[in-house]
């Protein structure tokens, strides 16, 4: 019966248009910061898919072939300065401590001659190949039989996807060899010939992946390493290449820093991130803006509340006499706060589903599977629970106030 006297008292001078404009003001601010963060969950799984058509979060780069570096290969000045290609220690760790940079691998080249032949279309194919590894971390296939055993040797390749692209409308059609599909490759054995160190071995391959990243053949790390140690143990060997997992893809400090060094990134990949850097730009500046719009429903609230107080002053003093307390009062307000606040939360989760109902069907045709909204969900409920904590403070000190003065 008090709690009604209370609020008969108190809410004769309650504005509701003030109100109304609070609620729509943070209906509006967390309506945007919402859907904001749930189109960038959906949308950027375009850049985090490893076969996506605008993924970039891997560059490959090396340092720039000049006339001199040919000409002094040539000559045979292979420990000039100037003709030196590899990647030192100290150009590695610079490069890994930039911050756009979350890792880097090193390719590692096979020192030593390899030699290939086999059987296609009852005709005998054979080339010399070249042999390259990385860790397993940064492919971005991982197939089965992508082991090796130096007790029981056939070497596991993957190779890239242009490879086989170009035997089968290049060198396949104007031969009239045989096409082949990748389930089909996997199956052909090769007879690989390694030499050097004044050793020569055959020893079986076989074709287990292709991927669509490295533009190279790769071996497993471990057959690289004993391979090396094999047949060229007294070979010192400093990457040529690099591989980095790009944390920021698009930033412009990227193709400035290679510029700088002298390096070049593999089918420009510096630029080819700039879509992803832009879109990660807006979503955040569009997130800004829906949260300084929240922020000022905030302030409208406390300005309202301020007014409401001063209007009902003579009633909180008139209130004190008769043995209430601050808190009796507050509670009041608490309670019109916390329903309008939750009830604003209510709508801006429905606004957001309602809203990426118009995205979904797109990257569905893309074949890109979109988030969950709990994610976008809790976070709406930190930031409206940290407004209505903000509020209920507020609403406290401003109570406590005027009954004691």
């Amino acid at each position: 019966m008090s709690k009604n006297i209370v609020w008969r008292l108190l809410r004769k001078n309650i504005s509701a248009a003030q109100i109304a404009g609070y609620a729509i003001a943070n209906l509006v601010g967390l309506s945007i910061v919402l859907t904001a963060i749930q189109f960038y969950r959906d949308v950027n799984s375009l850049w985090s898919k490893e076969d996506s058509f605008i993924s970039k979060d891997y560059m490959i780069i090396s340092k720039k072939v000049s006339g001199l570096n040919t000409i002094n290969s040539v000559m045979g000045s292979s420990n000039s300065k100037t003709n030196n290609l590899n990647f030192s220690s100290n150009e590695i760790e610079n490069l890994q401590q930039q911050p756009w940079v979350r890792r880097v691998g090193n390719f590692t080249a096979a020192q030593f001659d390899v030699y290939a032949s086999m059987e296609m279309g009852g005709r005998r194919m054979a080339t010399h190949l070249f042999f390259e590894s990385i860790p397993d971390e940064y492919f971005d296939i991982q197939p089965d039989g992508w082991v090796f055993d130096p007790a029981t040797p056939e070497i596991p390749i993957i190779m890239s996807k242009d490879y086989l692209t170009l035997y089968n409308f290049g060198f396949a059609s104007s031969r009239g060899m045989p096409q082949l599909s990748e389930s089909l490759i996997g199956k052909v054995v090769l007879d690989v010939r390694l030499s050097g160190n004044g050793l020569r071995d055959t020893y079986k391959a076989r074709i287990v992946g292709f991927s669509s990243r490295l533009n190279t053949i790769a071996v497993p790390q471990s057959f690289m390493d004993w391979a090396n140690a094999r047949y060229a143990p007294n070979e010192k060997i400093q990457p040529s290449r690099l591989i980095i997992e790009i944390g920021k893809p698009g930033d412009p400090a990227i193709k400035e820093y290679l510029k700088e060094n002298g390096y070049e990134s593999a089918g420009e990949k510096a630029d080819d991130g700039k879509a992803s850097y832009f879109f990660t730009i807006v979503t955040g500046i569009v997130i800004a803006v829906g949260g300084i719009i929240s922020l000022l429903a905030f302030f409208i609230l406390l300005l309202s509340i301020y007014l409401l107080l001063q209007k009902n002053r003579e009633k909180l003093h008139e209130l004190m006499l008769l043995g209430y307390s601050p808190r009796q009062v507050a509670k009041q307000y608490y309670i019109l706060v916390g329903v309008v606040n939750m009830s604003v939360l209510i709508l801006a989760i429905i606004i957001m589903y309602l809203t990426s109902g118009y995205w979904i069907q797109p990257l569905a045709t893309l074949e890109v599977e979109t988030s969950s909204h709990l994610y976008a969900i809790t976070i709406g409920a930190i930031i409206m629970a940290a407004i209505t904590l903000g509020n209920f403070i507020a609403i406290a000190r401003t109570t406590r106030r005027y009954f004691n003065s």
